[in-house]
């Protein structure tokens, strides 16, 4: 069988696709993989699709089931050698640490993508696995529209009754990923897609270090959707940023253009909106893009389920009021030999009223108690991080184990047996002095809290990355993979440096350059070792 590597259809002989017109005798340049790789003796690599600091998709074939499939290669760029025509990465030596680092990162990443596949809006992982030194993802390839094009064929904007029941579920999405302690960090328009079926898809994963600046891999940002601390060196990314990126991409659906780009809105933070958007849009739409799009962090919308708040509590309570009118017309025109009061209306009717303003009141006020309470309803149980009560110790029903001080491993194996209960591990650990490095620090919610439902109980872990100071080890005399392993154990990265040296032989570690063993640096510091290029050649050796 032979492919085109453009579309993966069978073309024969011919050297030109007929169908999309891809010339078979070009080759695919470096350091991408050759046209016709095949990968886990199973899917068949084509033509590049995009690329970005971290990774490259490519269009491929998979063998065993016949489906055209998207091949996602870890390939961060400045970090590798691929020669021509080759398969496998050659990591620069100075970089292996760092390339190791960020190859975890992007595995542990795209296997809690993988994990999520309940929500519609994420694109379905296939399978992740390890080849040619490097990792790869295979993604779903449907058929999609993209969604610039969508909203160009749309007049070049969308209606809010229309846009909400698309980005409704990309909500859903985000904060599902950011509650697996990992947000998506790029949500803009090239990065969503239309399905034939109409639904939105969710294109672009990266981890955190190509969504910033000041990291080892060269960042990609999309302008006008990423946020402001988006163009900061190392800044840390949240779950704010992420709404930042999806009001944007919001704001650019109902208007037809985004906002300016974060660092033009630094100077002048106006959202410009045509007076006709305006007219159509309800205003509480409007309050929610802007309060979704602040530029100062502290002012912007903190969380997903307040956002979803902002953006349907005048659509709740609009039904209600629909509703009150649809139910008090009706008693009014079939009632008519009911008794009235003085202002002509019957009582059952005032009745009907009476009790649906007051479910509009609660509901108004349930909304306001969500937004001041943004965990509210993200996990089963009590929502306290307190010891349980009196009252829960009294419940002689099932309760949430403690997981405290277990490893993450020794976590799942305590609750296995309870196919209630599913855990979801924060990545983005924290330091503790106290709490030894690899065990749960926290966990929500609190061991006790009385099981007393049918539906799935998430348990929120937060595990110790051990002390954020770490003690430097001694090097010296150490070969470099040895002092490198060493350094590594301690939770820091090392670099090298190459100097003569008449002490030690080639290819032994002199020492530090900028610090001395037994001193204390931050966790995931970069540390640089001298290593000896043995004695510096004299005149006469060189003769």
């Amino acid at each position: 069988m032979s492919l085109c590597m453009g579309c993966m259809q069978e073309i024969g002989n011919q050297k030109v696709c007929p169908n999309c017109g891809f010339d078979s005798s070009e080759q695919q340049p470096a350091p991408y993989l050759p046209y016709g790789t095949v990968l886990a003796d199973r899917y068949i690599v084509g033509a590049g699709i995009d690329t970005n600091g971290e990774s490259t998709r490519y269009l491929s074939f998979d063998k065993q089931t016949g489906d055209v499939v998207i091949v996602c290669e870890f390939l961060p760029m400045g970090l590798f050698n691929r020669e021509e025509g080759m398969t496998e990465l050659k990591v620069n030596y100075e970089d292996r640490l760092t390339f190791r680092k960020l190859k975890d990162e992007f595995v542990s990443y795209y296997r809690i993508v993988s994990e999520l596949k309940e929500f519609s809006a994420l694109m379905d992982v296939h399978n992740i696995f390890e080849e040619n030194n490097t990792a790869y993802i295979i993604e779903e390839n449907e058929d999609l529209i993209p969604f610039v094009e969508y909203v160009e064929r749309s007049n070049g904007s969308i209606e809010w009754d229309i846009a909400r029941p698309l980005f409704m579920p990309v909500i859903s999405a985000l904060e599902a990923l950011h509650k697996r302690g990992v947000g998506h960090y790029a949500i803009a328009p090239k990065n969503m897609y239309i399905t034939s079926s109409g639904k939105v898809k969710i294109s672009g994963f990266a981890t955190e270090n190509e969504r910033k600046r000041g990291t080892a891999i060269k960042s990609q940002l999309f302008k006008g959707a990423a946020a402001p601390e988006q163009y900061e060196d190392n800044f840390p990314l949240d779950e704010i940023t992420d709404i930042y990126g999806f009001s944007a991409t919001l704001f650019y659906a109902l208007t037809g253009h985004l906002p300016k780009s974060a660092p033009e809105r630094l100077k002048d933070s106006r959202l410009l909106m045509s007076t006709n958007t305006v007219k159509k849009l309800p205003p509480h739409v409007i309050s929610a893009l802007a309060n979704g799009l602040q530029v100062e962090r502290e002012n912007r919308i903190t969380d997903f389920d307040e956002l979803r708040s902002q953006l349907s509590v005048a659509h709740t309570a609009k039904a209600i009021q629909d509703e009150i009118s649809r139910t008090a017309s009706m008693n009014l025109s079939n009632g008519e030999d009911a008794p009235k009061n003085r202002n002509g209306m019957s009582g059952v009717s005032i009745f009907i009223i009476s009790a649906a303003v007051t479910a509009l009141i609660l509901s108004i006020i349930g909304v306001f108690w969500l937004m001041g309470n943004p965990l509210a309803g993200m996990f089963g149980g009590n929502q306290n991080n307190t010891e349980p009560s009196t009252q829960a110790t009294e419940w002689t029903g099932a309760t949430i184990p403690k997981l405290t001080g277990m490893t993450y491993a020794e976590a799942e194996e305590a609750v296995k047996s309870n196919s209630q209960i599913k855990l979801l591990k924060n990545i983005n650990d924290e330091y503790s002095d106290d709490v030894a490095e690899g065990r749960v620090m926290t966990q929500n919610p609190p061991a006790g809290t009385k099981i007393d439902q049918e539906d799935v109980i998430y348990i929120s872990l937060t595990v110790s990355k051990g002390s954020q100071m770490r003690e430097l080890p001694k090097i010296e005399g150490l070969t470099l993979d040895e002092a490198a392993t060493a350094i590594s154990k301690q939770g820091l990265l090392a670099n090298s440096e190459f100097q003569y040296n008449d002490k030690y032989a080639e290819g032994r570690v002199i020492g530090y350059k900028d610090n001395q063993a037994g001193d204390s640096v931050e966790y995931g510091k970069n540390i640089t070792v001298l290593v000896s290029k043995g004695k510096e050649p004299t005149d006469e050796t060189e003769e």
